[in-house]
Order: structure tokens, then sequence, then C-alpha cells
């Protein structure tokens, strides 16, 4: 059975272009969010095998996202997905629980290497 992943991007074109690669890579995306607040609702109602956050957003960011979901679940699986490689937000992202980081623009085979680490 397929691996279910809730991506969330407050950019729809990238919410698609992680949905194409994960698909393709035999994961089932059972929902997106555009931001933090709405990734936490959706984590709760789908609870999904791994969770995909952005950093930058409204309402609230990947990092205030992250911890809400840990809050809920301290054993969710989050993989960070941001265009800033900055080393601040990284440290912090995994001090606050995230599995893994990933730069934008994304390559395929470093998402799915990505999640097939934290989840298989």
């Amino acid at each position: 059975m397929a691996k279910k992943i809730l991506i969330t991007d407050d950019a729809a074109f990238m919410r698609m272009m992680l949905k194409d690669i994960l698909t393709k890579g035999g994961y089932e995306v059972v929902g997106e969010a555009e931001n933090g607040q709405m990734a936490i609702d959706k984590f709760k109602e789908l609870q999904p095998d791994l969770v995909t956050l952005d950093i930058t957003m409204p309402e609230l960011d990947g990092i205030g996202a992250l911890k809400g979901i840990k809050a809920v679940d301290p054993n969710a699986v989050c993989i960070m997905c941001s265009a800033m490689g900055q080393q601040a937000m990284v440290i912090e992202s995994i001090q606050a629980g995230a599995k893994d980081f990933i730069v934008k623009p994304f390559q395929a085979d470093r998402v799915i290497s990505a999640v097939q680490k934290a989840i298989g």
C-alpha cells in the first residue's frame, strides 16, 4: 500500500511539482495545504505518513506548522522545503523535529531519496 503524503506550500505550482514527483515515485498525495495552519488541520484530519512543509508561508510558517504538528503527534514525520539555503532555518527545523530538508528548485531524485529515508 502506498505511503500517504500531505504537501504544504503557499505556491500552487510548487505543490503541483511535488505532487508529480511523489506520485511518479509511487507515493499517494492525500492532501495539500497552502499555509501552516491548514497543514496542522489537514494533518489531524488525514493522518498522513509524511508531511512536506514549505518554510516561508503566510499565516503560519513551516517551522510553526512543524511545531504544531509535533504537538498533535510527536511521531509525525516532516520534511522541510525551502528556496533559502539559510543555515539557521535548517538548524531550527531539525531541532524542532524535521527529518530532512529539501532545497528548491526540487530535484526529483533528491525528493524521493529524502522521503524514502524518512518513511521507506
